[in-house]
């Protein structure tokens, strides 16, 4: 597909102009420089043209601080991949010795390359965008991201350059992957491990990816898009607005994710904000594998990793239906087996139990487990059951008496369904419908 990389020193407006042309809000704006830090893939498509748009971090040349550094790292395996470079600079700033050295390393790629003068919202600032033309280039488009202004005129010039039919066949299904947790527990380093290259950036500093990055695999004939999250951090820890923003894309990642890769770090022990990220899993309704990463690190002997289990689970008993997995993003320890138990659970998701079936085996198995020792006078709660929903499995219970089940009882059929139908690493929804004593009188 035709690729279009979008490069230029910080806070020029890339990732705005990045949003505008994919229709999409992915990529994190704001006035804080730096806040792109990966390279960020989607899909534009116009006039029955698609092609590829890759938003890049500021780059700046020969910055010796990791972070700088392995962005431009990063801006320049994007520059490689791509078709078209966008080289956005600020009609506002105007030529910058930076913006100099960027356009001498953009030239010497040999790459056909558009310089994008945003910020144009004034007429004033159209004659401003004229100095652009010293970079020795034929055209400049002088734009406003924010506003829309000329990106009409820069999208024609992008389509021409796209070959006919480029329009894609329909994506294979895929199963979605969210890899989520606290700061500095290995989500990149996984990321790296399942793609094989330095997709993300990956440093010892908390919080280094702040943007939802997208990759996507194919492992025994199944293709997964894998949704490496920015660091969640409490909102009262968080400072920078770039930062509270990560915690709200993180968020709609699990969203829009099918299976949760939740990641704890051996080294640490389980800590509550693990649990409080893991509950924002159980609440958006995904299916979830913890991932005890960092497994190499620790000195471990037969019963450690049973231990250590009891240990994260007695911090998040509401994920008692999820498996957990000891890895090591770092030397490659088991990650292979992850995709496997992803899969499982995503064909679990979609487990629909017939309505006769269901009242059947509530009816036949539940009930005499759950009468057992009542007494005689004690009477099944539920006079009815159907499954309304997959994704996750949603089951609308009718109940007798004219009270709700106890938390207790729900949770036993819930565990019932779960032994019975393999509802593998998902949560169960319960969704209780209660007759009330009189309109049972009533229409008696």
């Amino acid at each position: 597909m035709f690729r279009v990389a979008i490069v230029g020193r910080p806070n020029v407006g890339k990732s705005t102009l990045f949003n505008r042309l994919t229709q999409t809000r992915k990529a994190i704006v704001g006035n804080e420089p730096g806040i792109t830090r990966d390279r960020l893939y989607e899909i534009a498509r116009w006039d029955q043209k698609e092609f590829e748009v890759i938003d890049t971090g500021g780059m700046i040349p020969g910055e010796s601080d990791i972070i700088p550094e392995q962005i431009l790292e990063q801006a320049r395996l994007a520059m490689t991949e791509a078709d078209l470079i966008l080289f956005v600079v600020d009609v506002r700033a105007g030529i910058t010795p930076l913006d100099e050295a960027l356009n001498s390393l953009i030239r010497s790629t040999g790459k056909d390359y558009l310089v994008v003068v945003n910020k144009v919202d004034t007429p004033r600032l159209e004659d401003d965008a004229l100095q652009f033309y010293a970079f020795g280039v034929d055209s400049i488009y002088p734009i406003s991201a924010e506003h829309k202004e000329g990106v009409s005129e820069l999208l024609e010039d992008i389509l021409v350059r796209v070959p006919e039919g480029t329009a894609t066949e329909p994506a294979p299904d895929e199963i979605r992957v969210a890899i989520i947790g606290r700061p500095n527990v290995g989500k990149s380093s996984l990321l790296n491990r399942f793609l094989g290259q330095e997709r993300a950036i990956v440093t010892d500093i908390p919080g280094t990816t702040r943007d939802s990055v997208d990759s996507t695999i194919t492992f025994d004939g199944q293709t997964y898009r894998l949704i490496d999250t920015a660091g969640i951090r409490r909102k009262g820890k968080t400072e920078l607005m770039a930062e509270k923003l990560s915690v709200i894309m993180a968020r709609k990642s699990l969203e829009r994710a099918d299976v949760a890769l939740l990641l704890l770090d051996a080294t640490e022990g389980a800590t509550h904000l693990d649990a409080t990220i893991g509950g924002c899993a159980d609440e958006a309704g995904v299916s979830v594998v913890i991932v005890v990463n960092k497994w190499d690190l620790v000195e471990r002997d037969t019963f450690t990793a049973q231990k250590l289990e009891e240990e994260f689970r007695e911090k998040m008993r509401f994920l008692d239906y999820a498996p957990m997995a000891f890895v090591s993003a770092k030397t490659g320890l088991r990650v292979a087996k992850l995709l496997q138990h992803v899969r499982k659970a995503y064909e679990a998701r979609s487990i629909r139990i017939p309505t006769a079936e269901l009242n059947e085996y509530l009816g036949t198995e539940v009930q005499p487990s759950l009468l057992r020792g009542k007494g005689r006078q004690s009477r099944f709660p539920l006079k009815y059951a159907v499954q309304v929903g997959t994704a996750p499995p949603t089951v609308v219970v009718f109940v007798r008496g004219g009270e709700k089940l106890h938390f207790s009882t729900e949770r036993f059929l819930i565990n019932q369904l779960r032994e019975r139908y393999e509802f593998y690493a998902t949560p169960i929804r319960i969704v209780q419908r209660v007759r009330s004593r009189a309109k049972a009188r009533n229409r008696g």
